[in-house]
């Protein structure tokens, strides 16, 4: 008997793919310890409680099992406390599995894509293949040269029988440069990045940990900086981002962009920018006497000003800034409006949901072209 195959959708009950139990609480766990900006014994009471909630665990393999795997697999180790007591702290390799984590969250669609870093959309004399060709220029290699193509455009141009090649024949292989790039991300620290009942630190940590995991892997030839801006500014490696917290701080943006520009300035690499996540108004200056100037009432036109200046510096630097601004106030869109356009940069008005992608595509395209 002849098998007929049927083509069209075959729909079945969604069986999700294997986890063991270990993996299936690993995840959890980091997702955890980026909320409790690092605390092992705060992140633990939280995994018992979903646990009695949505019973992740039975009698085969419990909380206690998978903290013991923890330390087995060298996520985390014996630490003595500020306290004097014992108790555990999450080790490199944790830190790594966050990363890749808030990667594989933010970006994943980047395991669709192929291959090889980005290039820009300016072709010459660059170090990957186009495919494209196009006639020699004096100065192209040797190297560069389609033998075939070249052949082809001197029997055209000079017929079979009196054969000759000659430089105008030539053609070669077009190429792309890969740019490169040098990131600075500033992330606001300030203590409006918890209130309202929204916790938007955490987010911020995601994007900058995915941001440094994907940069790190996939263009290791692009710098990324970060630092951190509340009443001053600095920068923190990136080992340390799982333990970002906010503090009891005032909105100095004046002292964040400028220590980046700082920063910006020592990168050897053409392509170079400033992206800023923020929720809140700048209220704070530091002034040449060490004194702070703080206002948090509205927007104070000292502190404003100094922050248009700091923009318009950016700008003959041929630093461009993106700011994600975190808030919808109109007065507070007006200011950024403003500091985008004395800066020629850009600004998106989001909430939380969706920041990593537009931080992603942003980066994307600023990499694929040449910032002058």
């Amino acid at each position: 008997m002849k098998n007929e195959f049927k083509k069209g959708f075959y729909f079945k009950t969604y069986e999700a793919p294997f986890q063991s139990p270990f993996d299936k609480l690993f995840t959890i766990f980091k997702e955890l310890i980026t909320h409790t900006s690092g605390d092992f014994d705060e992140a633990i009471n939280w995994l018992r409680e979903l646990d009695k909630e949505y019973k992740l665990t039975d009698e085969n393999y419990t909380i206690d099992d998978f903290i013991e795997d923890l330390k087995k697999k060298g996520y985390i180790r014996d630490e003595v406390k500020g306290d004097g007591s014992s108790g555990f702290g999450i080790t490199a390799k944790t830190e790594r599995a966050i990363r890749q984590q808030a990667l594989d969250q933010i970006f994943g669609n980047l395991k669709k894509s192929g291959n090889g870093n980005h290039k820009t959309k300016y072709a010459g004399s660059g170090d990957e293949h186009t495919g494209e060709f196009r006639e020699y220029n004096f100065g192209d290699s040797l190297e560069r040269i389609s033998l075939t193509e070249s052949l082809r455009n001197a029997q055209v141009n000079n017929g079979v029988e009196s054969f000759m090649l000659t430089e105008n024949d030539l053609i070669v292989e077009d190429a792309q440069y890969k740019a490169q790039m040098s990131t600075v991300l500033m992330i606001d620290i300030s203590h409006s990045m918890i209130l309202y009942g929204e916790d938007r630190i955490t987010p911020a940590k995601k994007v900058a940990m995915a941001l440094a995991e994907l940069i790190t892997t996939r263009y290791p030839k692009d710098t990324l900086d970060i630092l951190v801006f509340g009443n001053d500014a600095w920068t923190i490696p990136i080992k340390d981002l799982p333990y970002l917290q906010v503090g009891p701080y005032h909105t100095n943006t004046v002292a964040g962009l400028q220590l980046a520009m700082d920063i910006l300035r020592r990168k050897r690499n053409t392509n170079k920018q400033i992206f800023m996540i923020t929720d809140g108004k700048p209220s704070c200056v530091r002034e040449r006497d060490g004194s702070y100037y703080m206002n948090s009432n509205g927007l104070d036109e000292y502190i404003v000003d100094k922050c248009y200046t700091q923009a318009q510096q950016a700008r003959k630097l041929h630093i461009p800034i993106t700011t994600f601004m975190i808030a919808r106030d109109p007065y507070l869109q007006r200011f950024v409006n403003q500091f985008t356009e004395a800066n020629q940069g850009k600004a998106f008005y989001t909430g939380i949901k969706g920041l990593g992608e537009m931080i992603f595509e942003d980066y994307e395209a600023n990499r694929k072209k040449r910032i002058k």
